[in-house]
């Protein structure tokens, strides 16, 4: 029986309108796909609590973790992953590239235009469709 792993991933926007993305570097699973910052739940924390600490130590920076945006369960060829998307606001700092290959700050309009690990993509739909009804 394949492993269930529980993710968080920040969904992070900054002033322009525009979404933190991160490339996976080739020693994570699912390399060279982007996805949203993150990592998984500990046991006893609650799941903005569990974004916090990760971003803190990948991205070297602080957020406030908000509202959860998608939970969705994916299964790939090895594991379960049942990721939660919530959106969150830098703090303090900025973010850095510690354990992925790159970050880059892409419009929601034009979050389609990367190759996305495919655990994320239902988030990317939801906030790409959202944006659609937003006012500009």
């Amino acid at each position: 029986m394949k492993k269930t792993v529980k993710v968080v991933a920040a969904i992070i926007e900054n002033n322009q309108n525009e979404i933190l993305c991160a490339l996976r570097s080739h020693q994570m699973s699912i390399p060279n796909k982007w996805e949203f910052p993150g990592g998984k739940v500990e046991e006893g924390e609650n799941y903005q609590e569990a974004l916090e600490r990760e971003i803190s130590e990948e991205l070297k920076c602080k957020i406030k973790a908000g509202d959860i945006i998608n939970d969705n369960t994916h299964e790939y060829e090895k594991f379960i992953i049942n990721l939660i998307s919530i959106e969150a606001k830098i703090v303090e700092g900025t973010p850095v590239a510690t354990e992925h290959a790159k970050l880059i700050w892409l419009p929601k309009e034009n979050l389609d235009s990367i190759i996305w690990a495919p655990a994320d993509i239902p988030a990317v739909k939801e906030i790409m469709q959202a944006n659609e009804g937003a006012p500009q």
